[in-house]
């Protein structure tokens, strides 16, 4: 369906008397030079994007993908226009589960057509950022191409915040006194992570390449504001890779706790086993009710094999003590 469309003319939105589907009537109201249109689509049906593609002459790969979406980030050339998706985060903190959606943008000398996937990366707030500084969106469809951009890396970085919190509540964890089980959630979180990686790693090479003015159609004087975009998803992907490195080193100190609460039990059980077969040893050699045992007759035989089980258990636990047995 379509969110908004509009025609700019000199970072000014322009009134115009048609349809919003009537995308060939739109267009033609961008006749001035420096005109652009701004089509925005929220999970359009095949026929009708492709009803876009018409009035707007867009590439039919580049449509088949912006309709399949579940697409790698890249930035693609197609004759005179730009092909750009990106991927969207955004953060679930009742499951700690990070979702995402995706934008794709076709961009022309005169046009911008955005289409999102998913729940996420609404794109109205980049929309009223620009209408409120017309200088920027003067730059034409530049200016579009930074602003869904901006709002995309900005979503990342809150991202990012909100898996940084739960790294420092998994290492708190693990390193706690108290026996715990962080093995689901250090696994949850890495697999999390490794989605925020498949949206933010590839997306730096677009980035660089709009920084340093390298990508046609894309105004040259519009670098300074992609440089910063790109400063915020390289230190976003800088932190990615970070949090993957202390899960996995959190990971293997839970293991190696696991394993020496593992023998901490061991040895619990062995002293304890110890001091039950003292007595037992004591037992069994007083049961054999042999003829000639010394003690078998002696009126205190009794009292002393009880008094010589209590004797050896209490020196076998003072040991284990002092080894830590116990």
């Amino acid at each position: 369906m379509i969110v908004d469309s509009a025609v700019y003319r000199n970072g000014e939105r322009v009134a115009v008397d048609c349809r919003p589907q009537d995308y060939a009537t739109l267009r033609a109201q961008a006749k001035a030079p420096g005109d652009f249109v701004w089509v925005g689509l929220h999970q359009p049906g095949q026929a009708e994007l492709e009803r876009v593609a018409e009035a707007f002459g867009l590439h039919h790969l580049a449509v088949e993908d912006a309709v399949k979406a579940h697409q790698r980030p890249k930035l693609e050339r197609y004759d005179d226009n730009i092909f750009l998706i990106l991927k969207t985060l955004w953060y679930v903190e009742a499951e700690d589960a990070v979702e995402t959606g995706e934008i794709s943008m076709f961009v022309g000398s005169d046009f911008v057509i955005t289409v999102r996937h998913g729940e996420g990366g609404a794109l109205h707030s980049a929309r009223k950022y620009l209408e409120q500084r017309s200088k920027v969106l003067t730059h034409g469809p530049s200016a579009v191409v930074y602003a869904v951009c901006d709002s995309v890396v900005d979503a990342y970085s809150e991202v990012v915040a909100e898996l940084e919190a739960d790294v420092d509540e998994v290492e708190e964890s693990v390193f706690s006194p108290a026996r715990t089980n962080d093995s689901v959630r250090i696994y949850t979180l890495k697999r999390e992570i490794a989605e925020v990686r498949r949206a933010v790693h590839p997306l730096r090479d677009p980035m660089r390449r709009f920084a340093s003015g390298l990508v046609p159609g894309i105004d040259e004087a519009a670098a300074p504001f992609f440089r910063d975009v790109a400063d915020h998803l390289t230190r976003a992907s800088e932190i990615v890779d970070s949090l993957d490195g202390l899960l996995s080193t959190a990971f293997d100190a839970h293991l190696a706790r696991i394993s020496v609460q593992q023998n901490d039990d061991m040895r619990k059980i062995s002293a304890g086993v110890g001091l039950v077969a003292a007595p037992t040893l004591i037992a069994g050699v007083y049961g054999m009710n042999f003829d000639h045992m010394p003690e078998l007759h002696w009126m205190l035989g009794y009292p002393f094999a009880l008094l010589l089980m209590v004797m050896t258990s209490a020196a076998l636990w003072v040991f284990f003590k002092k080894s830590g047995w116990l």
